[in-house]
């Protein structure tokens, strides 16, 4: 309920007050709220209102339910309670009379017409209660400047956050694109290039094939040599280690002097390619064996074309793969082929999202990602395109608390009815004074024009109203841990929104 500065101290018996009946205005006029009213308004409030009585334990109103009234406290004790992680937690109590609560912005036209808490009777209570839709229009008839006033002031708070909320989006999907062009030019760049070089390797693997064919060469030999190729291709495509820098220029050293031997052109040319394929001194003495001195250096060249086309075309396939992967990345995070709200694997999202931030996360060449993954994870009910809204503002927060590098936590956990996504940093941590600010609208702390204070905001509401989860931060120096809890079960209060 809504606490009043300075009560009235004179408390009333009630003796007159017959519960289920009416206060008579000289008994309202006893109430703080409307102690400065005059008689004529105090004798309609007395006409439209009624008292109602709560036993201990009743609920008065549910969080959520449509606001249709407006309550004040004329005796006993209530608690107000907020559906917080699925849990129903009381955050205020108090036996102060006249305090007011339930559809407390009916004055607001166009306002939520719902509870915004639930209220409940610790002890037996009694409540002065009016209908919040004429509570509302006399309120504004008495008062119109100041309800023009808190009307304005709503509305352009409403509008404001509305407005920026949506530059706050288009903004995040904005350094998302840029992130992925770069990522998808890479990849594309190289199938471009590799593409260029298959065409001219082709083309010279043709001109050998036709010189050799010139050189009428046995159909043995031919034969021979087109099974070489196939096991130097073969050979190729099991490599698993890579040779160190010292061991590649050896072999070719040694590929390129057994070249120059036997009279192959070109050998500092053809070298590289064989060792890249595998290819060693003892492969090159079969080929020597099975074909002929004089096609031997042109036998030499169309296997090492052919072992050069394998390679760029593993090139393109590993480039267009690649290009494949961002895209699928990118229909992930964006959730275009997946219902608005269904049972979900909470690593997809995580892992489309870093992947989409890849760019920004490695731009400085200075942050180390950590993904600290639990096997086990059960799937649970959210809103996918939401929560990857959500996971993008907290690892950009996350990378920008980090300008001269550090380590980027991401962590799932199982935490009994609940699943745990925690995003840490290594920045300079959070100001005690103001990490119970950092949730509010509008509230930044970077400097104007570069932050709009609703990232973390639009991420606690779709986390608290949307899913009924739980979103706070943890920060010392050197260790800053947004956690988010997600429920494995949608919370009775939001089933009928789903």
């Amino acid at each position: 309920m809504t606490q009043q500065a300075q009560g009235h101290d004179e408390q009333v018996r009630h003796e007159g007050a017959d519960p289920g009946g009416r206060l008579t205005p000289d008994e309202l006029r006893t109430l703080f709220l409307f102690e400065a009213l005059d008689a004529d308004q105090l004798a309609w409030l007395s006409e439209q209102g009624a008292v109602e009585t709560r036993t201990a334990g009743e609920t008065v109103y549910a969080e959520g339910d449509p606001a249709t009234c407006f309550f004040v406290l004329v005796e006993g004790c209530v608690a107000m309670r907020r559906w917080v992680e699925g849990t129903n937690v009381e955050v205020n109590r108090t036996d102060q009379r006249g305090v007011y609560s339930g559809a407390t912005t009916a004055f607001v036209r166009d306002s939520d017409k719902r509870y915004a808490n639930s209220l409940v009777a610790v002890h037996d209570s009694r409540f002065w209660v009016i209908d919040a839709a004429d509570f509302g229009e006399k309120i504004r008839a008495w008062f119109p400047m100041a309800m023009h006033m808190l009307e304005g002031l709503a509305t352009g708070m409403r509008n404001s956050q509305l407005v920026v909320g949506q530059r706050e989006r288009l903004l995040s999907l904005g350094r998302l694109a840029a992130g992925l062009t770069h990522e998808l030019n890479n990849p594309a760049s190289a199938a471009v290039r590799a593409t260029a070089s298959l065409r001219e390797r082709v083309s010279k693997m043709r001109g050998k094939l036709s010189h050799l064919a010139s050189a009428d060469i046995d159909g043995h030999e031919f034969a021979a040599m087109v099974d070489l190729q196939e096991a130097a291709v073969e050979r190729m495509a099991k490599i698993t280690r890579e040779l160190s820098p010292l061991e590649t220029s050896q072999a070719e050293d040694e590929l390129g002097d057994w070249l120059d031997d036997h009279d192959v052109q070109g050998s500092w040319d053809v070298a590289p390619v064989f060792v890249a394929a595998g290819a060693d001194v003892e492969w090159l003495e079969e080929l020597a064996d099975n074909v002929s001195a004089e096609v031997l250096s042109d036998a030499v060249h169309w296997i090492a074309y052919a072992l050069d086309t394998e390679q760029l075309m593993n090139e393109i396939e590993d480039a267009t793969t690649r290009i494949s992967t961002l895209v699928g990345a990118a229909k992930q995070y964006s959730q275009l082929d997946r219902a608005a709200h269904a049972d979900i694997d909470v690593h997809e999202g995580l892992k489309s999202t870093i992947m989409m931030l890849k760019h920004k996360i490695m731009a400085s060449g200075k942050i180390t990602l950590v993904k600290d993954l639990a096997d086990d994870l059960p799937r649970v009910p959210a809103f996918p395109a939401e929560l990857n809204q959500v996971w993008t503002n907290l690892i950009d927060n996350a990378v920008q608390a980090m300008p001269d590098g550090g380590t980027l936590t991401v962590r799932t956990r199982l935490e009994r009815d609940a699943v745990l996504v925690e995003v840490g940093d290594t920045g300079t941590g959070i100001p005690p004074e103001i990490q119970e600010r950092i949730f509010e609208p509008f509230f930044t702390t970077k400097p104007v024009g570069e932050g709009t204070g609703l990232g973390l905001d639009i991420s606690y509401r779709v986390i608290a109203q949307r899913h009924g989860g739980d979103l706070r931060v943890q920060s010392v120096p050197g260790d800053t841990r947004f956690q988010v809890r997600l429920p494995l079960v949608t919370p009775e209060r939001l089933r009928t929104s789903e």
